[in-house]
């Protein structure tokens, strides 16, 4: 077949075929993204200008048809060593693999083989979306206009709704115009960031242990990733002053993330405001990750890191509805601050997406709208659970911390183990899936994390059957 790598014709009649036909065929062919579908056995090809369509049949030898414009020509191909073989980029082979993707194959295999597991990896809550969302959600379902194209960077009233909570929960004011802008879940604009200000060569600063998309967006955008290690030490803070000046000065991103995970540490005005004067002195942009802010205990309460003066002239915060009103499928969240920031963000959103589905949108409105007491049950819940496992995880001789914010625990592994050791002989022994710490990055090596996304039954089942097993 011409213009197709990998394809071998073993016989070819083009009788068939104008000259006008061929012609045209073979300039398109020669084009030709190829997309296998092996559940009926039909290849499509999208092709401009035509578009063609292949069908095979089954056995070693296979007739197809292709169809173009005033041309019908029939190829015999051989069987599957025929397909194409193109190899994959450079920035996928540099990735390591998805670490909750290789979980899942973990807990699949468990349970294949007969085990209740209980897992208490990934922090997806289990709680539901409130009924007063999903009821307001139900009714913009019905509005014909949320089902066209939506707004890239958001709809207005969203917006302005962003810019009213963080208002009254942070007293800061926001431009809905210009410093707000409407995600597809805050990991999309994590993961987009980097292809706005990053060329091949630049540093993105990564803490580690770290959420996975700090690194791999860098890496998609070719830039380089420099790992800012968090030790117990530094209460899970990086230390600036550690980061090489030739590294700073070509760094065009910094990330961070209070409360943190995986380590569930929280970050006080005196490091964000060392952050602001370290990116001010290196011009770079700040980037915080303050999914968790909503998620917090024993009266404490998480600050923005745009309430320190200079912030918004530095940087920009995201922030997700998933973790605060239970909404992790809904794939809605936002960023704010920075305009110029914003701005650039938004390029590369117009250029790649086309915005969050606007009833999601309209139920993001009426969720901010809600008297944030509407949260008080959901941080209860997590209190009791966080109380439940960490009396557990003491009782058996285990050192811990107990957080003051998140949905996670980050405990040191006892003596002996490293982090995998400990997860293996943990599922093993009692069918319960914790996050060996590594798989965050290399100085989480030495601890794993715990998610208390889990019933609270579970949660204190997990309890008894560590109980049962020696270290």
């Amino acid at each position: 077949m011409p213009g197709i790598p990998g394809f071998r014709s073993t016989q070819a009649s083009m009788s068939s075929i104008s000259a006008v036909g061929a012609e045209d065929a073979g300039r398109s062919l020669a084009d030709a993204a190829l997309l296998w579908s092996s559940r009926d056995l039909c290849l499509t090809l999208a092709l401009f200008p035509y578009t063609y369509k292949i069908l095979f049949e089954k056995g070693s030898n296979q007739r197809t048809s292709v169809f173009g414009s005033n041309a019908i020509c029939f190829f015999v191909l051989r069987g599957p060593d025929t397909m194409i073989r193109v190899d994959k980029a450079r920035r996928i082979k540099e990735l390591p693999p998805y670490l909750f993707a290789k979980l899942d194959a973990v807990k699949e295999e468990q349970v294949a083989k007969g085990v209740d597991v209980i897992d208490l990896t990934i922090g997806d809550p289990d709680l539901p979306t409130p009924g007063p969302i999903i009821s307001h959600m139900k009714q913009a379902l019905d509005n014909p206009e949320h089902h066209r194209y939506p707004s890239y960077v958001g709809m207005m009233a969203l917006r302005k709704a962003v810019a009213e909570w963080y208002w009254k929960r942070f007293s800061i004011r926001l431009d809905p115009q210009k410093e707000v802008i409407i995600l597809i879940g805050s990991k999309e604009g994590i993961a987009h960031i980097p292809l706005a200000f990053i060329d091949p060569g630049d540093y993105g600063l990564i803490p580690d242990p770290g959420y996975p998309v700090y690194r791999t967006s860098t890496l998609f955008a070719g830039g380089q990733p420099f790992f800012m290690p968090l030790t117990r030490a530094n209460q899970y803070q990086p230390d600036l002053t550690a980061i090489p000046v030739s590294v700073a000065e070509n760094a065009k991103l910094i990330f961070f993330n209070y409360p943190n995970n995986p380590t569930a540490a929280t970050a006080e005005s005196p490091f964000f405001e060392e952050m602001v004067q370290f990116c001010e002195r290196h011009n770079i942009i700040a980037c915080h990750d303050a999914a968790y802010t909503e998620v917090y205990y024993d009266g404490y309460k998480p600050s923005s890191f745009l309430e320190v003066p200079g912030a918004k002239e530095v940087g920009i915060e995201f922030h997700s509805f998933s973790k605060t009103f239970n909404m992790t499928g809904w794939r809605l969240g936002f960023a704010v601050g920075n305009a110029d920031v914003i701005a650039e963000l938004g390029q590369i959103k117009t250029n790649i997406d086309s915005g969050a589905f606007q009833a999601v949108q309209e139920a993001g409105i009426f969720a901010l709208s809600q008297d944030p007491s509407a949260s008080d049950d959901l941080r209860k819940t997590y209190q009791e659970r966080r109380d439940i496992l960490i009396a557990g995880l003491r009782k058996r001789g285990l050192t811990v911390d107990s957080p003051r914010a998140t949905f996670y625990v980050w405990m040191p592994v006892p003596g002996g183990f490293t982090s995998m050791d400990f997860t293996t002989l943990v599922l093993d022994k009692t069918g319960v899936l914790i996050t060996p710490g590594n798989g965050f990055g290399s100085n989480g090596e030495g601890f794993v994390r715990f998610s208390l996304t889990a019933p609270t039954e579970r949660i204190k089942e997990a309890v008894d059957r560590l109980a049962s097993i020696s270290f």
